[in-house]
């Protein structure tokens, strides 16, 4: 009987033979067509027999129709741009990622689809001007992954938990463990009556034990094997299943031609071993990815709104405090991290990080904004419709219109060594047992086992991704939050270190502010203070906070012009803030006065009044961070401000540093990019907003944070800025974590060679290499805890997470 070329199952009641090829249904069939058609046969090549059969009953997904009900399950949906989240239970191998993540070949409405496997989601963004959801839905269960649809919060359901691991363990160790027991007598080679009458029974029944351990713990490597070998690909689990099967096979052979007692135990026990070692990994990967996901939360905060009898008091909240109904201040070029009903003041978002479509859209009152927006209108008042969500900001930051394309060299490294690996270790197998068959035939057996089971590149592969994972762990802990753990690496390859001055090298909460000029009227102060309320830029802030409340009101109008200033309208009156020129370019007098300080000069209805000097305060330990990074890195300060503060930053800085000033955004993009077209690895810490192009363009970009919302999905991390002073322990510690990933690549290589040695010279037995197979891995995971930890205590906790 033939099997089904989709889904494997036996064509029992039909058989449909396409292309050459035999299915069970004609959904299977649909399926294959639809994938052959649009090139995307690749998918059966990843796996074999990688699909199921599709069943979908007419009409059952009628009630995504309404859109009132679609418009629940959507994530976004703006600017003919939607986003939805399914549950797709099927998913279960590598050809459905690749399948469900090429969705765009199916349909052109599709643009980015992104599959989650361990929650078995996939997050699809389409075009809501081409297809519907439901249209979309249909088409996910004609390829047989029918999504589960339900308007409950899955959010609060439990999650299922999969034991069949642990059930398979608990087989092959109670079989195991009966196995040793019954073979004792065996092993002492004892000559007692009843043993020896009764010797048979107890290796007919080490078989019986065996045959769930075989059928039932086993599976897993024998399926994975058999894909593999269908796809044409030589896996780890390889190997594994022939050396498994060999132990079987010899051992029923030897009690049932009476040749004596098998070689169950060393079977039972290398299945057991194994699932040991997998449970292990399984529990470590569950362990990494909860710290992650829950205590390594961005740290930037929110405005919050809190009425009093008088007024509103603002307040700065992390954005993980915020919970529905919370009224919030967005200033200009923030971005919305939740989604919220516009209260109050003009709101112009830019949803460009969600949809990669640059044009911004206007929204009144009362309407929807949804998370991921950016406004670029002032100031607006929203309600909280709903808590920030940890993985709705990582999956923007992850968007793949700010991937940086860098794939990690580790990871290259491992699919590199893994791609031979099992073919050289067949290869080793079989020429040693070739030869033991000459000098020792009774010792072939064990040889081939032992030299297939011994010799693993799990730990090989479990090297980096377990080092990086400990350090991206330990650097949300301390307060750098990095987007991934390639951020890491390119970090430790850093040789250039570039810092924006303003609102990063200094602190906006300790400024000295002096006016100079025209006393302002109350009009003018309520106008200065509204519209300095609207901006996000460093001065602006610092100023805002220093001033009364003034009478706030809402803007007319709203425009910021970056690296100039902003101008504000109320009632058809205007004021301008920003550089002299900007401001009055007739003011050369004052522009003297000012040339060498760090100022923000004001005109109200393009009558120059006067300025305000700022006295910058410098960060702690910023003089320490240049001493300690001159040693190593090139230095390089570019700043939007005048040069008023050169003298004194040359004190602070080693004499090979480089300063320039009067930068726009632009002209730090472009230094950036000279640097890097010289060979130079640069890392950039700036503001997250203003900076955005040039933290882009950089290798590495790192955004200072301290009480703003300062969230750029353009940049790579995010560093509190109370940390600021551990700047050089991050970047020390990234290149030490390098060095723990190349020691523990030589250990694997070293365990390996001499695994192979002991193996194929006969003094390895099966079972002792079924044991230290997952130990290998165990050590690599405890070696790499271990060294990433005691790394981690160069990191002062002077500033520990509340």
């Amino acid at each position: 009987m033939e099997n089904c070329f989709h889904c494997g199952d036996e064509c029992r009641a039909t058989t449909i033979v396409h292309h050459d090829k035999s299915f069970c249904c004609n959904g299977c069939k649909t399926v294959f067509d639809i994938l052959n058609d649009n090139d995307l046969t690749y998918y059966y090549e990843l796996e074999g027999t990688p699909g199921t059969t599709p069943f979908l009953l007419e009409g059952k997904f009628d009630f995504l129709g309404n859109e009132q009900i679609a418009s629940k399950f959507l994530e976004f949906d703006e600017q003919g741009t939607q986003i939805v989240s399914l549950l797709i239970p099927s998913i279960h191998c590598s050809s459905c990622i690749w399948v469900l993540e090429n969705l765009d070949k199916l349909d052109s409405a599709v643009r980015t689809s992104q599959v989650n496997f361990p929650k078995k989601i996939v997050r699809i963004t389409f075009s809501s001007k081409k297809t519907t959801l439901q249209n979309l839905v249909i088409l996910l269960s004609r390829l047989g992954y029918e999504p589960y649809m339900s308007l409950d919060d899955a959010s609060e359901k439990k999650p299922t938990v999969d034991r069949s691991l642990i059930y398979k363990l608990g087989v092959a160790g109670f079989a195991f463990g009966n196995i040793m027991f019954l073979s004792f007598p065996e092993y002492f080679e004892v000559n007692e009556f009843w043993l020896e009458r009764f010797k048979h029974l107890f290796r007919w029944l080490t078989f019986l034990f065996s045959i769930p351990v075989t059928i039932y713990s086993a599976r897993d490597y024998f399926i994975s094997a058999y894909k593999g070998l269908r796809s044409k690909i030589l896996n780890i689990d390889v190997p594994i299943a022939i050396g498994i099967s060999v132990l079987f096979v010899r051992s029923t052979i030897e009690i049932a031609m009476d040749w004596g007692a098998g070689f169950f135990d060393s079977m039972a026990g290398l299945v057991f071993f194994l699932l040991l070692g997998k449970f292990f990994q399984q529990k470590t990967y569950a362990f990494l990815s909860f710290e992650r996901d829950y205590k390594s939360y961005f740290p930037i905060a929110v405005t919050r709104l809190i009425k009093n009898d008088i007024s509103k008091i603002e307040e700065q909240t992390p954005v993980y405090h915020l919970e529905k109904g919370d009224r919030i201040l967005i200033r200009n070029s923030e971005l919305l991290p939740v989604d919220a009903i516009l209260i109050n003041g003009k709101a112009l978002m830019d949803y460009s990080f969600v949809t990669g479509e640059a044009e911004p859209i206007t929204k009144k009152s009362g309407d929807q904004l949804f998370a991921g927006g950016r406004q670029q209108a002032g100031s607006i008042e929203v309600e909280v419709l709903k808590p920030v969500k940890q993985s709705y900001l990582t999956q923007l930051w992850s968007n793949e219109i700010f991937d940086k394309n860098n794939q990690s060299l580790f990871e290259s490294l491992t699919d590199r060594i893994s791609k031979r690996f099992t073919l050289s270790i067949l290869s080793i197998a079989m020429i040693a047992t070739t030869i033991w068959l000459f000098i020792d035939s009774s010792k072939a057996l064990n040889v081939f086992t032992a030299v297939l089971i011994v010799a693993c590149p799990c730990a090989i592969a479990l090297a980096a991704p377990f080092t990086l994972g400990n350090l991206l762990r330990m650097f949300g802990y301390h307060r750098l939050y990095m987007k991934d753990s390639v951020s890491i690496e390119r970090l430790a390859r850093v040789d250039t270190v570039v810092f924006d001055k303003t609102g990063t090298l200094t602190t906006s909460t300790k400024n000295t502010i002096a006016y100079e000029g025209v006393v302002l009227t109350k009009e003018e102060k309520s106008m200065l203070t509204s519209t300095l309320r609207a901006s996000n830029h460093p001065l602006s802030r610092s100023l805002y906070a220093t001033l009364d409340n003034n009478d706030i009101k809402t803007l007319d109008d709203f425009k910021e012009d970056v690296g100039q200033g902003i101008t504000g309208t109320i009632n058809n009156h205007k004021i301008k803030i920003g550089s002299y020129g900007y401001t009055d370019s007739n003011q050369k007098r004052r522009e003297r006065q000012t040339r060498n300080k760090t100022a923000i000069h004001i005109s109200t209805d393009d009558e120059y009044k006067g300025y305000y000097i700022f006295f910058n305060d410098y960060r702690n330990g910023v003089k320490e961070v240049f001493d300690k990074l001159g040693k190593n890195y090139k230095i390089i300060i570019l700043s939007g401000d005048n040069d008023g503060e050169k003298d004194y930053l040359k004190t602070l800085l080693p004499e090979n540093a480089t300063l320039l000033f009067n930068q726009r955004p632009e002209d730090k993009l472009n230094y950036i990019k000279e640097q890097q077209e010289q060979g130079k690895n640069v890392l950039m810490i700036g503001d997250g907003l203003n900076d955005a192009g040039a933290l882009a363009q950089s290798n590495v970009g790192i955004s200072i944070s301290e009480n703003v919302n300062v969230f750029s999905p353009a940049c790579d991390g995010i560093l509190d800025a109370s940390r600021f002073k551990d700047i050089t322990r991050f970047l020390s510690l990234s290149k030490k974590g390098i060095k723990v990933i190349e020691h523990a690549f030589v250990f694997s290589l070293f365990y390996n060679m001499v695994g192979l040695l002991f193996a194929i010279t006969g003094n390895l037995e099966p079972v002792v290499a079924a044991i230290l197979m997952p130990l290998s891995s165990i050590s690599i995971v405890v070696f790499t805890t271990m060294a990433t930890f005691f790394l981690g205590r160069e990191l002062k906790n002077e500033t520990a997470p509340s």
